[in-house]
């Protein structure tokens, strides 16, 4: 019986590939939970009438790392269960600011996908992944580059 909801595998992840995942609404009560949770209890973050006077963003402020989290959440749920054993290194830009009431998603494209060379059985997958929120406006990009699982050692393409 086939199993849903299993991630992509290497061979799943050529170069070119593009998908995006469903979206996911920042409330005000993840924000609070997330910088109580890791201690990023920053006054952009906490407090309303600082929010209110000194800030240039208007609205409840999430930070980049919560964005970066739930998005990450989001691919974990739809394109890694089974499959991802690594996340190796990214770069990361934050474009604009993202505030409850956003609805963000992550739109991946494929930039690099090639066999590990100390295990064949594993590939190495780097994503080019732009973050938009309900406007379309980009807030973040980031390129992580991943060990994923593969269905074969590679010696099939070889032959």
């Amino acid at each position: 019986m086939d199993v849903l909801g299993l991630g992509l595998y290497y061979e799943d992840l050529p170069v070119g590939r593009s998908f995006k995942t469903i979206g996911r609404t920042i409330t005000e009560t993840d924000i609070i939970n997330f910088v109580t949770c890791t201690g990023m209890t920053e006054v952009l973050f906490t407090d309303f009438e600082f929010q209110t006077k000194e800030s240039d963003i208007k609205g409840r402020v999430a930070p980049g790392a919560l964005v970066f989290t739930f998005m990450e959440g989001l691919l974990t749920q739809c394109s890694m269960q089974h499959t991802g054993f690594a996340f190796l290194n990214m770069d990361l830009e934050i474009k604009g600011p993202s505030i409850a009431g956003d609805t963000i998603h992550v739109e991946v494209e494929v930039i690099e996908s090639r066999r590990s060379k100390s295990r064949p059985n594993r590939g190495i997958v780097r994503t080019r992944n732009v973050v938009r929120n309900q406007r379309g406006d980009i807030v973040m990009i980031y390129t992580p580059a991943r060990m994923v699982k593969a269905r074969t050692d590679g010696r099939e393409q070889a032959a």
